[in-house]
């Protein structure tokens, strides 16, 4: 640059006239001057490299997002049983603590169902105690069955041998009859045939008439005693006809002894069965008229709605007269003393963050004034478009790369809500500091 100004400077003196100097001549530059600026400009770099880096340093081991917002629990209030509303004890906004009552149910349809619970119970408590009665009542009577068969068995035994023995004696006295007829048969054939020889000699006059009447007489007594012999035949087979139809009516009597003798061996444990089922049954009943007894009073008792935790009172519906079924939301408390942060960092901002790590943040509704501390409690599994009602399909369309935000769940430290001050839904500025670690 020197050069080619003092060659710009040598021509335009040539041109001129030799004792005329021009009007602008340059001053030769100041070299301290020069070394001045370079050094000011130095200075300048040093300062600015020395204000950068804690200055870089600073935001490189911080990560921060705008969306981000309290969250809390939401406790919806429903009913357990249907009712009508006869008196709403809260108001929207109101802080309540747990086992406040919030409202009351008509309660006369349940006491009615109580107490017919409990008749019910008292009707399976006493056929409890006479199935119980029933079971030893049983026990003796089978007992008394099988014992009347036996005796039935050894009587109808005792019988036929009884029978038995009449046959036998009636058989013997017919054999005898038999016997004795036989022999007088016998004696009947001779006294004839002696008859017949008297007969020819007393014609003849070689016997006396007298002893003829005698040989007549014979004959006549001796057809008497063969009717008389028949006659106790006849009746000896009679008599043990007679006893043989005993015999057979003592053995019908044994086989139906033997009958009832095993129906009432093999109908004792069934009839015990039967008995000892019908007691259990009836315990049954007890217990499921208990279970009966117990519902009525819990829904007796679901007539007050009670707050389940301490918190303020929102969305509230319930009104008197209005009625109500299972389930149905009539109001909702939300638990200020159970707050989170929920912040939706860049999936870039993920890099170095971690569970554990110290978070501050800045509540939109208070300003820079309060200073929130806490920790990352948790990082959520999927990103919030992955939960979405209709997540993003990249294997469709067009495809545009969008970054994508993912939930993380930071917990305020002991003491930091104290005054309750925090609600769900309010807006925070979140920055996690990625060089700490929660104690």
């Amino acid at each position: 640059m020197a050069n080619v100004q003092e060659s710009q400077e040598t021509t335009t003196s040539a041109g001129s006239q030799p004792n005329e100097k021009p009007k602008n001549e340059s001053k030769p530059a100041d070299p301290r001057r020069k070394r001045n600026i370079r050094f000011v400009l130095l200075a300048l770099l040093v300062v600015a490299a020395i204000v950068a880096i804690p200055i870089y340093a600073y935001y490189a081991a911080r990560e921060t997002t705008d969306d981000a917002q309290v969250d809390g629990h939401v406790v919806p209030i429903s009913p357990r049983i249907d009712g009508t509303v006869i008196e709403v004890l809260v108001n929207d906004n109101q802080l309540v603590k747990a086992g406040d009552p919030l409202v009351r149910l008509d309660k006369a349809d349940y006491e009615v169902a109580e107490a017919q619970a409990e008749a019910q119970l008292a009707n399976a408590e006493a056929s409890t105690t006479e199935s119980r009665a029933n079971v030893p009542l049983t026990n003796i009577n089978t007992t008394s069955q099988v014992n009347t068969s036996n005796s039935g068995v050894d009587e109808a035994q005792a019988s036929v041998a009884s029978a038995s023995q009449a046959v036998n004696s009636a058989r013997a006295k017919v054999a005898v009859a038999n016997a004795d007829l036989a022999a007088r048969q016998a004696n009947l054939v001779k006294a004839e045939k002696d008859l017949k020889r008297f007969e020819s000699l007393v014609s003849k006059d070689e016997i006396s008439r007298q002893d003829f009447d005698a040989a007549t007489a014979t004959a006549q007594s001796a057809a008497a005693e063969v009717d008389s012999g028949k006659a106790n035949v006849t009746a000896s087979q009679h008599s043990l006809d007679e006893a043989q139809a005993q015999l057979n009516v003592a053995k019908a009597r044994l086989q139906t002894a033997l009958v009832q003798k095993r129906q009432s061996e093999q109908t004792r444990p069934r009839q015990e069965e039967v008995t000892q089922a019908r007691f259990k049954a009836s315990q049954a009943m007890v217990k499921q008229a208990e279970a009966n007894v117990n519902q009525s009073k819990l829904n007796l008792g679901y007539t007050n709605i009670f707050a389940p935790v301490s918190g303020i009172v929102s969305r509230k519906v319930a009104e008197p007269g209005m009625h109500v079924t299972p389930g149905q939301q009539i109001m909702a408390i939300v638990p200020l003393d159970d707050v989170w942060v929920t912040a939706n960092f860049k999936e870039t901002q993920l890099r170095k963050m971690t569970v554990g790590q110290r978070v501050e943040f800045d509540v939109d509704t208070f300003g820079s004034s309060r200073t929130y501390h806490g920790h990352i409690d948790s990082i959520a599994a999927a990103s919030g478009a992955k939960f979405s009602l209709l997540p993003p399909e990249n294997a469709t369309g067009n495809y545009v790369k969008v970054v994508q935000r993912v939930p993380v769940k930071i917990l305020l430290e002991p003491g930091e809500n104290s005054k309750f001050l925090l609600r769900p839904g309010m807006s925070v500025t979140p920055t996690v500091l990625l060089d700490s670690a929660h104690n």
